[in-house]
């Protein structure tokens, strides 16, 4: 246990008298390091996870929170599935789609999609793509007018703009007298989206339900699922598993953890891999801590030989200076904590003042997929980095501690 003399010892011992300038600036020089490090940590993990928001916020624009779907890859009843899925407080929105694979050609030009046939109105209430379009308009989809929305890369591909002819081959043979060909269907092209996810912007197109009902033949009112959006996404699945029990055993609900499992657990991974590299330079600070301390223990054995003479036992001296190497990890870590939350919530505002003074661009709109520099700080990541800082100062301590109290008064003060 610390006592006040422990304390006061230690405390004394940070502060530099006149002729310890080099140990204070030592001192100093452990307590910037591991500011840094933390700084970096806090900042760095802030910045991944605000890629990580915004790439995710992206893909759920388009994709689905939570979609139901038939074991037999069809939904008869679609509505009543929405207004059960609606009897969910936390389902904000529901709407039917028919899902299938077709190729779009124009000229001698060709590129393989993804084709959804939706209900403009429900759709808006389960995707972002109505906010999102750049020419005409996903109201524009008429049941029986064969209308499409395509993606700002794919039309790039097909050299498209609204009211431009466009044919949408789809895998299903018709019979013919010539034999067997593929079906297709001449499409008007209504309005174009940008996702700004190369993904969704070169392979998905919108038609209307009706449309795709007929492209792919599906009757009696047979979608292929229903899409659920969420007030809240983290809730998705929970609130599968309670739809899974609530909508019958002929229907099955996917939450968006499950449709994209790999990207998301390998953004996690990233994040998990960049954590422990930056804490190797956290480490890295608490060996300067280490070397710190036992210069001081070494400087200090005259000391440490009168404060034995006076009394105080070996365990005294190592709480003086536990106490003096936690003071130092203490004030690095919450100088570092300060720091790094300052460059957390201001990191996109610094990075516009280099990008002037510098008068370059660090992320292009052109080259990469998201061209500002987001950031999403977690106090739960905050608390873990600090927790950990401290935890390594107070490890960092124990050594030269230890050596302090090991010294012998008659062998220190041999030549005193």
């Amino acid at each position: 246990m610390i006592r006040p003399l422990e304390l006061f010892v230690g405390l004394r011992y940070v502060r530099a008298r006149r002729r310890d300038h080099f140990i204070s600036f030592i001192s100093l020089v452990s307590i910037l390091g591991i500011t840094l490090g933390i700084a970096a940590l806090i900042t760095v993990l802030s910045v991944m996870n605000g890629f990580g928001k915004e790439l995710r916020s992206r893909i759920l624009g388009v994709a689905s929170h939570i979609t139901i779907a038939g074991l037999d890859g069809q939904v008869s009843d679609w509505r009543g599935v929405a207004e059960r899925a609606r009897g969910d407080a936390h389902v904000v929105g529901a709407a039917p789609y028919i899902l299938g694979q077709g190729m779009l050609a124009r000229g001698k030009a060709v590129s393989g999609a993804l084709v959804r046939g939706v209900l403009p109105r429900q759709e808006r209430e389960v995707s972002d793509i109505g906010d999102k379009m750049i020419e005409g308009s996903l109201a524009a989809l008429k049941p029986g007018e064969f209308g499409v929305v395509v993606g700002a890369a794919l039309a790039w591909k097909l050299d498209l703009a609204v009211g431009s002819l466009v044919s949408l081959v789809v895998p299903q043979a018709q019979a013919t007298p010539a034999g067997l060909l593929p079906r297709f269907k001449r499409f008007t092209v209504v309005g174009i989206f940008r996702i700004d996810m190369y993904e969704y912007d070169s392979g998905l197109v919108l038609v209307h339900l009706d449309d795709a009902a007929k492209l792919y033949q599906l009757t009696d009112g047979n979608v292929t699922g229903v899409r659920l959006k969420l007030g809240d996404l983290d809730d998705a699945p929970r609130v599968a598993r309670q739809l899974s029990s609530r909508i019958g055993a002929d229907y099955i609900a996917r939450d968006w953890t499950r449709e994209h499992a790999n990207f998301f657990r390998a953004l996690q991974m990233e994040k998990t891999v960049m954590f422990v590299i930056l804490l190797l330079i956290v480490t890295v600070a608490m060996f300067n801590l280490i070397s710190t301390l036992v210069v001081i223990v070494t400087e200090k054995q005259s000391d440490i030989a009168i404060l034995r003479t006076l009394g105080v036992k070996p365990r005294g001296i190592l709480g003086i200076f536990m106490v003096q190497g936690a003071l130092i990890g203490v004030i690095g870590t919450l100088a570092g904590t300060a720091f790094g939350v300052l460059l957390a919530y201001n990191v996109q505002t610094l990075v516009s003042l280099l990008e002037r003074v510098l008068h370059t661009t660090f992320l292009a709109a052109d080259v990469y997929l998201i061209s500002e520099l987001p950031s999403d700080l977690h106090w739960s990541d905050v608390g873990v980095i600090a927790g950990a800082s401290l935890i390594l100062a107070l490890l960092s301590t124990l050594y030269p501690a230890w050596r302090a109290s090991k010294v012998q008064p008659a062998v220190a003060l041999r030549y005193e």
